[in-house]
């Protein structure tokens, strides 16, 4: 949302003598928009039972609201029943902060406590329902709440379990903070919003993998919990930009594409031998129904701004899939190891089906996210 005025001096005088007591010299924003909940995503899912209620049920993080002025941002976070418009919301918090964590009894008690309670007022829900609920944040300047923004809104259910509950362990996680962040709508080495990793480990094992689009100066390193450099601090040995890292405060960054430049990289990494492995991706498609067949990639052309790998061409009408034989080769010794095929939703050792498709010309896209799910389009 943009918030612009054009006022002349005496109105801006005006202005200043009127402005809250804390803000005395404050200027009128130009440009402002609005905050952004990053994390838990629209549409997921809350447990609350009776092993919740001393552990974190719930964590909130949302990208800052942007004021045109340099001023401390203060933010009301609320929740309300789906669907009423938030016309009886209760407030989770008020802080300066863009994350909030609630305990499950925490979180219970603003669900289910009387919406007339006046120490503690909820949303009156019952504890043996399931519900719908809806959570958004107002950023505001000043004492006085001056330039309201107020987020969309994230759609969250909650399911209230009673009695013995088996509890099934998380994976383990790792994210990345570092410049790459500020390609992802972040700011860059904000560890409040590190980008989670995808683990692909066995459950027992440390390993984890991402797709990261990085430019020739960007480094970023590797910790263990949002927020905070405290649950791990992985990073570079003396700087060497050789595979190893180590756990330790004054450890280098990581730069994957200080030698091959520009790009989107695979980066796969294990911590339980303190290693990784990082390799530019070429894209191309293959197949019958491609120049190449099945001996070889037509390459794809990839663009940093908008990371995505296109390419125009006439194909026959048989079958294809996509593929990133470099990626496979150097990373795992197999050159099909990274492949998109049929009704496929991730880039790595897929092994779905072939793509079948008409005779003509065609301008395929694919776009990779940080996480490796895949979006295919022209086909």
């Amino acid at each position: 949302m943009k918030k612009i005025f054009s006022l002349s001096i005496l109105s801006l005088l005006f202005l200043s003598i009127m402005s809250c007591s804390t803000d005395d010299n404050k200027i009128i924003v130009e440009e402002s928009t609005n905050p952004v909940i990053l994390a838990p995503e629209d549409g997921a899912n809350i447990i609350l039972n009776p092993a919740t209620d001393a552990t974190t049920a719930l964590t909130l993080v949302w990208d800052h609201a942007a004021y045109s002025v340099d001023t401390e941002i203060n933010y009301t976070i609320e929740a309300a029943v789906a669907g009423t418009e938030f016309a009886a919301p209760v407030v989770i918090a008020s802080t300066t902060s863009r994350v909030v964590a609630l305990t499950g009894a925490n979180l219970r008690s603003l669900l289910t406590n009387a919406t007339d309670d006046v120490d503690a007022p909820g949303l009156g829900l019952v504890d043996t329902e399931d519900a719908n609920i809806e959570v958004k944040v107002t950023a505001t300047l000043g004492n006085n709440d001056d330039l309201p923004m107020v987020s969309e809104p994230i759609a969250l259910s909650v399911t209230f379990q009673t009695g013995d509950v088996v509890i099934v362990p998380e994976d383990p996680a790792l994210f990345l903070v570092g410049a790459p962040q500020a390609y992802y709508g972040l700011d860059a080495w904000d560890n409040v919003t590190a980008i989670p990793m995808r683990y692909i480990g066995d459950g027992e094992t440390m390993v984890f993998e991402a797709y990261v689009k990085a430019g020739t100066d960007d480094g970023f390193k590797l910790i263990g919990e949002q927020g905070t450099w405290d649950n791990g601090n992985y990073g570079t040995i003396d700087g060497a930009q050789d595979g190893n890292i180590h756990n330790d405060g004054g450890s280098g960054d990581i730069k994957v594409a200080e030698t091959d430049g520009e790009g989107l990289y695979y980066v796969w990494v294990d911590i339980d031998n303190l290693e990784y492995k990082a390799v530019k991706m070429n894209w191309g498609i293959i197949g019958a129904a491609t120049p190449g067949g099945w001996d070889g990639e037509t390459a794809m052309t990839y663009d940093f701004a908008s990371n995505t790998y296109s390419i125009t061409e006439t194909l026959i009408a048989d079958n294809m899939k996509l593929r990133s034989k470099n990626t496979g080769d150097a990373a795992f010794g197999d050159e099909w190891a990274f492949q998109i095929g049929a009704d496929d939703t991730v880039a790595y050792n897929t092994g779905a089906g072939d793509i079948a498709v008409a005779a003509g010309e065609a301008t395929i896209e694919l776009v990779i996210e940080f996480d490796g799910t895949v979006t295919v389009t022209g086909i």
